[in-house]
């Protein structure tokens, strides 16, 4: 069973009189530890299709699936719960709290679930180390750089060990170097953590780092580029966009 599945799913907006159609009946699907890009043009729904997938938004038709779950069913509180109980959010902005240590960030999720935090310290200690940021576990954020937050920020998604993170831009706030830390870190948590990854990114390079990249136009899935064994190259990325741009 895959991760992640839609069936037929559509989002449509009102503005004024007219309709748009932001998703346009997408079949898609993520299996367990993939790393999955996201690419299109501007107003090719790549948001739109994060946000429902995320349980962020509900869709016009059609069906979102976690682990099996469809997310049409749940009620408004048992979508929070399996929210912050399955899917991990990284950001471009890193949506730190200032007033919170790196590992009291980190550790947001479990203490907003009420469990307690000693039997889950052993995890913090390795994501902190996962990350890098064993010596700067103390340091509240303004003390960080901007590739330092975004760290912190992956490592609270993986907290709770869920089903799938869904990364918005996670590069697009840091400079090429701290980006492809960055990159390089969401790599190994799938090879590490049997991590599941869905990205939806602008720029060729951080999408050659997945397994697969799905490219959107119009609402709809054009075409597909899968790693077979020797990567996805930026020059086939590159190639499928400025084809779609056209």
């Amino acid at each position: 069973m895959p991760v992640l599945e839609t069936k037929a799913l559509t989002k449509q907006y009102q503005m004024g009189e007219v309709t748009v159609t932001a998703l346009d009946g997408v079949d898609f699907s993520v299996e367990r530890g993939e790393f999955v890009a996201i690419m299109g043009p501007s107003g090719s729904g790549k948001s739109t299709l994060l946000h429902l997938l995320g349980g962020l938004d509900k869709p016009t038709a059609g069906e979102v699936f976690l682990a099996g779950q469809a997310l049409s069913s749940l009620s408004d509180e048992a979508l929070t719960r399996l929210r912050r109980q399955k899917v991990g959010f990284i950001f471009q902005f890193y949506n730190l709290l200032p007033t919170l240590s790196a590992v009291e960030n980190i550790a947001l999720p479990i203490l907003i679930d009420g469990q307690p935090l000693p039997p889950h310290r052993p995890r913090l200690d390795d994501l902190i180390d996962l990350v890098g940021l064993t010596d700067r576990a103390e340091h509240r954020p303004d003390a960080l750089s901007g590739g330092q937050q975004q760290r912190v920020a992956i490592a609270r998604a993986f907290v709770n060990q869920p089903e799938i993170v869904l990364a918005d831009e996670p590069t697009g706030n840091l400079d090429s170097r701290s980006g492809k830390t960055i990159l390089d870190l969401l790599r190994r948590a799938c090879r590490e953590l049997n991590a599941t990854i869905l990205m939806v990114t602008h720029d060729p390079r951080a999408a050659s780092y997945a397994d697969r990249v799905v490219f959107l136009r119009d609402g709809q899935i054009i075409q597909e580029l899968c790693n077979d064994g020797e990567g996805v190259s930026v020059h086939q990325i590159m190639q499928v966009m400025e084809a779609l741009e056209d």
